[in-house]
């Protein structure tokens, strides 16, 4: 169990540098630095010299070759496929080194998300950024990271989870771990549509609290394949939609936040509510930071991190609420 709980760490550690990576390759406009996949303008890293763009500009005319867009978009294939190896190898190690058939499951359900994930980035190019298929390509790899935390949370005995009993907490830390993926959902949403800044100012958004917004377009999963998705195709008041919609939800997120860490409280795993406190504070400074210093790259990519930070922080509740 221990090269079981070694390697998931290390995995967990990938997926968070994932995470970054993709944050920055959509930051930066990046996503199309290679128009193929899974090469960079057929080479396996990026064309370097005057020889190899040339080569590269002739066989995708239609792309212009820019390095410091195709850097970012190439590491972060690189790291998800040395994540993919991860996987593998969890995989070999729980069924050869251990007989806890919970972890063999799930590190051969871990192989297949992201065998999926590889998939989705595929499309992604492929279809030049669609929006749906984007979101949940950046969706797989918060739930690649939560699930190689739940391996590594069911691959070593924690003591102190043994001496920690909130099963009264079920139900609110289902909730509240619920309206987090939907948050970062319409976050994640938000980015692919290019909505960051649809709304410049705070608290109100283009001088309004209630400015013009199209839900019907802005939440339209069922876009067409168009020729393509770089900077986005919908208009203003559909991206106001969307980055107001996230705000609101941002409301709601704190409010049941706040509940369950008034229960935690007063609970055995008291810490837990200041931690959920620390990165939920921290998440909305952020997220303000964002609008108002015009979406700061390492901010941004922080905004990324601590969002997945949170989702594990609730995932513990709720693993220590619903332990058996």
């Amino acid at each position: 169990m221990n090269y079981i709980r070694n390697l998931s760490f290390i995995g967990i550690c990938m997926a968070f540098v994932v995470i970054a990576l993709g944050a920055w390759t959509r930051l930066v406009d990046a996503g199309l630095g290679c128009p193929d996949w899974p090469g960079c303008y057929g080479f396996v890293f990026w064309p370097n010299d005057e020889v190899e763009i040339a080569l590269a500009e002739s066989r995708f005319p239609m792309f212009p070759y820019d390095i410091n867009k195709a850097i970012p978009e190439q590491v972060h294939r690189l790291f998800a496929a040395a994540l993919g190896l991860v996987a593998i190898l969890l995989v070999y190690l729980s069924f050869s080194r251990t007989d806890n058939k919970s972890i063999k499951r799930w590190s051969l359900f871990l192989l297949i998300l992201i065998c999926c994930q590889g998939l989705f980035g595929y499309l992604t190019v492929s279809l030049n950024l669609l929006p749906i298929i984007v979101t949940t390509h950046l969706f797989g790899g918060f739930a690649t990271l939560t699930l190689l935390y739940f391996i590594f949370l069911k691959s070593r005995n924690f003591e102190i989870f043994n001496q920690i009993n909130i099963s009264n907490l079920r139900f609110i830390s289902a909730i509240a771990f619920v309206i987090l993926i939907f948050q970062i959902f319409l976050g994640v949403w938000t980015s692919t549509n290019y909505a960051s800044l649809a709304c410049a100012d705070f608290p109100t958004c283009q001088g309004s609290y209630f400015p013009e917004m199209d839900f019907k377009n802005g939440f339209n999963l069922n876009q067409e394949v168009g020729p393509n998705y770089l900077y986005g195709l919908l208009d203003n008041p559909a991206r106001v939609a969307i980055h107001y919609t996230h705000r609101i939800s941002a409301i709601l997120v704190t409010f049941i936040f706040l509940i369950l860490m008034s229960r935690l409280w007063f609970s055995d795993a008291a810490p837990l509510a200041s931690t959920l406190g620390i990165l939920l504070l921290t998440q909305i400074t952020l997220g303000i930071i964002n609008v108002v210093y015009v979406l700061p790259l390492y901010v941004a990519i922080s905004h990324n991190l601590v969002a997945a930070c949170l989702l594990l922080a609730t995932f513990t509740v709720n693993y220590l609420a619903w332990k058996k």
